[in-house]
């Protein structure tokens, strides 16, 4: 049980940063500290799609530092249809050092909504090989602590900065993403995963409004909601729990996360590697291009 426990801690400190730990390494040289909100307002009526870039609100506040991670434009893939597809790695890379982020860099991600923004874009790092850490509760907390804030146009990145922004080696860790040709393979027993939404109870029964075309879960979905990986300050509940928390998953099998668009799904994925889960892809498309095909079941369990 220690040694179990001693690797759950040296985990958690590999992946999640606290905003005091933070707050003592500003101004370290390499240091690079990731803003990554997007807007994303509930869905007030079915087909509600709302979304704007999160940079008027790290304008208005920010950790002192914080660069603007637009995960709506910038660190994504244009698509006729579907919002944040990931890059391509090598766009991604540029993204990043365009950033100031490079091979000797330490990154942070935080948000400044629920977590999963940051999530995602941590997620996405490390799937081209880059170990960042992601502020554990966020801008929330960061806030709670008073801790220093910074407003307005940013400082110059120095031309040292962006020297250090190149260079990024893309080491692509395979398995990490899931298309629609994978999930229809597991909707249909073709191969063996397990497929989780991370949406909330009600959007994954079809109580509640959806973005997207229609309403309900891909069959065969088990529903872990990303909301409720957290504590009450906004913290990744600690690993015992969070184990608790995904024990109706299959243990030791491959896991298929998705949600609207790939962003709560990367909470469930970060959570689920904090308790030593690997073997983990995200649906990148999830419902919004799931939903968006007629043709494609879903289930309606109001």
């Amino acid at each position: 049980m220690s040694d179990e426990h001693d690797d759950d801690a040296a985990r958690r400190a590999r992946i999640l940063i606290e905003a005091a730990e933070l707050a003592a390494r500003l101004g370290e040289p390499e240091l690079v500290v990731l803003d990554a909100q997007v807007e994303l307002p509930s869905p007030r009526f079915d087909g509600d799609y709302r979304v704007a870039s999160g940079y008027d609100g790290w304008l208005a506040q920010r950790v002192p530092g914080a660069r603007h991670a637009d995960l709506s434009a910038a660190l994504s893939a244009p698509h006729e249809a579907l919002s944040f597809v990931r890059p391509a790695p090598e766009r991604l890379a540029r993204g990043l050092a365009a950033l100031g982020v490079g091979p000797a860099s330490r990154v942070v991600i935080y948000d400044r909504s629920d977590g999963f923004w940051a999530a995602r874009l941590w997620w996405m790092l490390r799937w081209i090989g880059i170990e960042a850490r992601v502020l554990d509760g966020g801008w929330r907390v960061w806030r709670e602590a008073g801790l220093p804030v910074e407003s307005g146009p940013p400082r110059a990145m120095s031309q040292g900065r962006e020297e250090k922004g190149e260079g990024i080696e893309v080491r692509e860790r395979p398995g990490m993403w899931a298309d629609r040709a994978d999930v229809e393979a597991i909707v249909a027993g073709n191969t063996r995963a397990t497929l989780v939404c991370a949406l909330s109870a009600d959007m994954f029964t079809g109580k509640a409004a959806s973005r997207y075309a229609r309403r309900g879960h891909i069959p065969g979905s088990l529903n872990v909601p990303a909301r409720n990986l957290f504590d009450a300050t906004g913290r990744y509940a600690p690993t015992p729990a969070l184990r608790e928390a995904l024990d109706s998953l299959a243990s030791g099998g491959p896991l298929c996360v998705y949600c609207g668009g790939g962003i709560s799904a990367a909470a469930d994925a970060l959570a689920l590697t904090l308790t030593g889960r690997d073997a983990v892809s995200i649906y990148d498309g999830s419902l919004q291009e799931w939903a968006a095909d007629p043709a494609l079941p879903l289930v309606v369990t109001r």
